[in-house]
């Protein structure tokens, strides 16, 4: 595999150099991010730790794949700027954390069935004692409403098209 950097542009303020790369992989398929993580950290002369594959494009039967990386001058700083996902997408494939693993992981046992509550028996309830206050004037219930029934529509008929308009061009 051959290595051809396309453009590269150093970014001062997040403390690191953005390159563009083009991987020739005649006559094998498309190299996976440890490979071209491998072959960027060789380059540029630094440690893979600081060095992320942001993107591979190849396209369809072709023999070289376009890819976008990133080299951090201190890995502080990309723990720091580099998403989790780009940092979990740089991992060997054991090492990675899957969100469905993760999800299990975090989910407790299922809890045992509870065993069945003695049924309570019921008690007569005592009154509640009887307090000096203003009597509750009695509601009066209302009186339902009179049904009353909309009268049915009667269906209409779509109505007649207009006469057609006699052509008013005149004839020549």
């Amino acid at each position: 595999m051959s290595v051809e950097i396309i453009a590269e542009h150093i970014n001062p303020l997040l403390g690191r150099k953005d390159a563009k790369l083009i991987v020739h992989h005649e006559g094998s398929g498309t190299p996976d991010r440890l490979a071209i993580r491998k072959i960027a950290s060789d380059h540029f002369k630094t440690q893979q730790d600081k060095v992320y594959v942001r993107s591979i494009r190849t396209r369809t039967g072709g023999s070289s794949a376009i890819c976008q990386v990133e080299i951090y001058g201190d890995s502080k700083l990309a723990d720091k700027n580099v998403p989790a996902y780009i940092k979990n997408r740089n991992l060997p494939k054991e090492q990675r954390v899957s969100r469905k693993k993760g999800a299990e992981e975090e989910k407790p046992a299922p809890a045992a069935p509870k065993p069945a509550a003695p049924e309570k028996k019921a008690e007569p309830t005592k009154p509640a004692p009887a307090r000096e206050a203003k009597p509750v004037p009695a509601k009066e219930p209302k009186p339902a409403p009179a049904e009353t029934k909309t009268p049915a529509k009667p269906e209409a008929k779509p109505a007649a098209k207009p006469p057609a308009k006699p052509d008013t061009k005149p004839k020549a």
